[in-house]
């Protein structure tokens, strides 16, 4: 509708200049896709051939080109497991403190008796402590037999290191010993019980280690007289054992189990099967032979289809974006485009990890793979008639990338399984207004692929035994799951590195909650209300013409959000007071009503709100003309009798004009909602004529040269507005018509309606 047009995209405004819009960056991410589809491919497509002979060296490296099971391997890695399993050892636990204190009783009850001699309680203690020791060890032993405690191999080997590591008491302490009194005996015996519990609370293989430290305990005791120290170390020093054996049978059982558990052991994809210069042994010959690695000649012709399907796959969905673009060419940006490839990367990724974890016998785990990732991905960022589109190639992709039948190139059992989830996933999630409906949408996947595979199953016949069918069902299950999870995940990354403002997004802003709606509500319960009505305008227009409705409204709730910083100097929250402008400057005036617009976008950019809400509210009024504060400038100035030292372009909104069609939707709501609000009792000839008038005066003054609305278009909005508002809107004050702009020298000034209408 303007003379100056900038280049359009279908839909979208778009400056000639810049990456995001050079033909050559379009051509080049197409490109970049074809070969991201033949990377991803040859390794399934092309497996590399040798043309070899046994006995001969081999010229060149072989890798292998899938997972094979190394028996050979496999037995020396369950030998190596066996060797590499340590000694087990057992912790006995004989609360040897018991027999210190029985010791020390012994010796309380022996000491007291003087009818015996102290030579003659010499001669007993030697005999006695050292036998009631031993008495301690074995009755522990018969105990633990016949209760079953520990095994016989255990319980021998204990017996035989204690006795191995006995301790012999020193001659002269069972001659001290008779001298100690029964104060000494009460002293000795919670002091012996410590040392012993401390040191046995340790696990001790070689008592003697643990003996050497028992001087030092003893010293730090409170026992003081010398006597009862040196008695008291020799008798801990003899009940100190080892508690930590060698259990010759753990250490068996532990073998085997090591054994047991060693997990096949497999050439991976890509490990060297045969080096450089190796001789080829049968064994090597055979192995080469029965992975199909073995050639005559060389085929060049598995590349070349490979290079076409890669340009076609390409190719068709660049024709598809095209020809969606309509008469103007391509839909998106390159920076769209940018994401669609890094869409089908992701995706492709994920089913390439998938596939590594599949084996000839576990195929069922390639429907753990999120293949309906991108399909769902590209229906809530970008389109759903062209995920619709994609799912058909990532079903292709899925039955080259998930096949492990080596004599087929494509499995369409897989191939069938995507293209359905990834159908389901973009009816399920395309309207997606809440973070839940994602997970929703992952259950209906799980739900459908649990479905579409109980279905191949039964007409394949029962190929598949009951134990894998239920392992089919439960990776499809994951995988829905899987999908939903990574989808809730990449959503936000997206949205923030390729400023895409889903519908996800847009419902999270339009949260009453938000710290700016907020502001708004309770600081100009006017505006706020005045935003809502524009938000159901707006929506209902931008519908109808085919642009983003939610944007609008969610635009709409922000686009006077400026206004927060000055509340009274605009009219819709003037309740029972002075208007302020009555007592300012028109100049004044005109800077303060101009000047939300910037407000808001700096207020929005502080809570980092996407650029497209930012749009709105910069872009709504463009750069309308301000007539009354103008009018009222010029009165002033023919009042002083001065000549007006302004013109009509310093009464203008900054602007920009509107850049895209939500932009003006707004603008017109926004002026309709101003305007509609003053009629007293509006009847659809006054709304219409009123709305007609609006749209009428913006196209008059150029404001819908930088957007791509048609006439059509402003005509369906005029009539969706009409429509819209006589069903919420009730009686207002009668708005006058207006009058023509008066000649500066008249200086007309409009009335009350007119101001609110600017504002």
């Amino acid at each position: 509708m303007a003379s100056k047009q900038p280049s359009k995209l279908s839909g979208f405004v778009y400056s000639s200049s810049g990456w995001k819009y050079s033909t050559v960056s379009r051509y080049a991410l197409f490109l970049l896709l074809a070969v991201v589809f033949y990377l991803s491919l040859s390794s399934d497509l092309l497996p590399k051939r040798y043309d070899i002979k046994e006995g001969t060296r081999s010229a060149k490296e072989i890798t292998a080109p899938k997972q094979i099971l190394d028996t050979n391997a496999k037995l020396k890695a369950q030998e190596t497991a066996a060797e590499n399993v340590t000694n087990r050892y057992a912790i006995i636990p004989m609360r040897t403190e018991n027999l210190v204190t029985l010791l020390l009783d012994r010796i309380g009850g022996l000491n007291q008796d003087d009818t015996i001699s102290q030579s003659e309680k010499t001669e007993i203690y030697r005999e006695e402590i050292p036998r009631r020791a031993n008495d301690f060890v074995l009755n522990f032993v018969a105990a633990s037999q016949k209760a079953g405690t520990y095994s016989e191999h255990l319980l021998n080997e204990m017996q035989s290191i204690i006795k191995d590591q006995a301790y012999v008491i020193p001659e002269e302490t069972y001659i001290k010993i008779p001298r100690l009194t029964s104060q000494d005996i009460i002293e000795m015996k919670p002091v012996a019980r410590d040392i012993v519990t401390k040191l046995m609370n340790d696990q001790i293989t070689d008592a003697q280690t643990a003996r050497a430290k028992v001087a030092e305990q003893v010293s730090v005791s409170s026992l003081g007289q010398r006597t009862a120290r040196e008695v008291v170390q020799e008798l801990v020093r003899l009940v100190i054992t080892a508690n930590k054996f060698y259990d010759e049978d753990a250490t068996k059982e532990a073998k085997v189990q090591a054994r047991q558990n060693t997990p096949d052991v497999f050439i991976e994809q890509g490990d060297v099967l045969v080096a450089k210069n190796q001789e080829i042994t049968p064994e090597l010959y055979k192995l080469l032979d029965e992975n199909g690695l073995l050639s005559k000649e060389v085929n060049y012709w598995p590349q070349l289809g490979l290079l076409l399907l890669s340009a076609l796959l390409s190719f068709g969905l660049m024709t598809f974006i095209r020809y969606n673009g309509g008469a103007s060419g391509f839909k998106y940006n390159n920076s769209q485009l940018l994401m669609l490839v890094l869409v089908f990367i992701i995706t492709i990724v994920m089913m390439k990890l998938t596939a590594f974890l599949q084996t000839d016998v576990r195929t069922y785990i390639g429907y753990l793979a999120p293949v309906a990732l991108g399909a769902m991905l590209i229906s809530m960022l970008l389109d759903m008639t062209l995920a619709y589109f994609c799912s058909i190639l990532f079903s292709i992709l899925a039955s080259i990338l998930l096949n492990v039948q080596q004599n087929t190139i494509f499995d369409f059992t897989f191939g069938f399984f995507a293209l359905i989830v990834s159908y389901v996933a973009i009816f399920s999630t395309h309207r997606a207004g809440q973070r839940s409906t994602l997970l929703k949408g992952g259950i209906m996947v799980s739900l459908l692929g649990c479905l579409t595979v109980a279905i191949l199953t039964m007409l394949s016949g029962g190929v598949w035994n009951e134990t894998n069918t239920l392992y089919a069902l439960g990776f499809s299950f994951a995988g829905g799951l899987l999908t939903a999870v990574l989808v809730i995940g990449l959503m936000p990354f997206f949205e923030v590195t390729f400023g895409i403002l889903s519908a996800l997004k847009l419902v999270e802003l339009s949260n009453p909650n938000h710290p700016l709606l907020r502001k708004l509500l309770t600081e100009t319960p006017g505006t706020y209300h005045h935003s809502v009505m524009v938000g159901n305008l707006s929506e209902a227009a931008a519908e109808a013409i085919g642009a983003d409705g939610l944007l609008c409204r969610v635009g709409s709730y922000y686009h006077d959000i400026g206004k927060t910083k000055r509340p009274f100097y605009f009219i819709e929250n003037q309740n029972n007071m002075e208007n302020p402008h009555d007592s300012i400057e028109p100049k004044l005036s005109k800077s303060i009503i101009v000047a939300h617009a910037r407000d808001g976008v700096e207020m929005q950019k502080e809570y980092k709100l996407p650029k497209p809400i930012r749009d709105i509210a910069e872009q709504h009024h463009g750069t309308t003309f301000l007539h009354y504060f103008y009018h009222k400038a010029l009165k002033l100035a023919e009042e002083k009798g001065v000549e007006p030292d302004f013109t009509e372009e310093d009464f203008r909104y900054p602007g920009p004009k509107a850049q895209s069609k939500e932009s003006a939707v707004v603008g017109i709501a926004d002026s309709v909602e101003a305007a509609v609000r003053s009629l007293r009792k509006p009847t659809v000839v006054q709304v219409e004529t009123m709305i007609e008038k609006i749209i009428k005066s913006r196209l008059d003054d150029h404001q819908f040269d930088e957007c791509d609305l048609t006439l059509k278009e402003l005509d369906i909005i005029s009539r969706t507005l009409k429509e819209t508002v006589m069903g919420i809107f009730h009686s207002r004050i009668e708005y006058p018509e207006d009058v023509r702009k008066p000649k500066k020298e008249e200086g007309a000034i409009k009335n009350e309606s007119e101001r609110r209408l600017e504002q």
